[in-house]
């Protein structure tokens, strides 16, 4: 196995182990061809998702697609925007500030 479904709710598999360019790992029944190296834990499209649509992992947002996503596409930063970070980052300021 190549890949794990975290939740029925996701919209993205994670990476069981590194692959390689040309490797191909199945995606919901499919076949893809891997056009670079990815290590473990990496995500992977489970199906299309389009631009402004949240990426689903455990069953929770944790970002949004900053562009459409192909199933079996690297899902990182390049196509993501955190919806995780900002807000930690803030609040972290905020409660470091308050002395918390």
């Amino acid at each position: 196995m190549h890949v794990i479904h975290l939740s029925p709710l996701d919209n993205v598999v994670v990476l069981a182990r590194s692959v390689q360019p040309g490797d191909t790992v199945e995606i919901d029944g499919r076949p893809v061809a891997m056009r670079g190296p990815l290590g473990l834990g990496h995500k992977l499209a489970l199906r299309r998702i389009a631009a402004g649509t949240k990426i689903l992992k455990y069953g929770a947002a944790i970002g949004s697609a900053t562009c459409d996503i192909e199933p079996g596409e690297h899902v990182h930063l390049h196509n993501m925007r955190s919806d995780y970070l900002p807000t930690y980052t803030l609040d972290g300021a905020r409660l470091y500030r308050e002395g918390r």
